[in-house]
């Protein structure tokens, strides 16, 4: 596990939590801010995978939790 790949992972779950925190203020309604939503989440689901593999599942829930805090509040 390297350091800059945690970090890469960490910068693109922000980007996905800023889209959604966007999408969920954009014009779209109903099933296209659905499914927007849906997909940014299971980019994060994916990144939370990758994480677990290279911190442990505790230390990748945390993070996943600590970003969301930061972006979505």
């Amino acid at each position: 596990m390297s350091q800059s790949e945690v970090a890469q992972l960490k910068l693109k779950i922000v980007a996905e939590y800023e889209a959604m925190k966007r999408g969920l203020t954009g014009l779209a309604s109903g099933n296209a801010k659905h499914a927007f939503i849906d997909c940014r989440m299971k980019h994060i689901d994916d990144y939370h995978t990758q994480l677990t593999h290279m911190v442990g599942e505790s230390e990748a829930s945390r993070t996943i939790f600590e970003l969301y805090t930061n972006v979505i509040g």
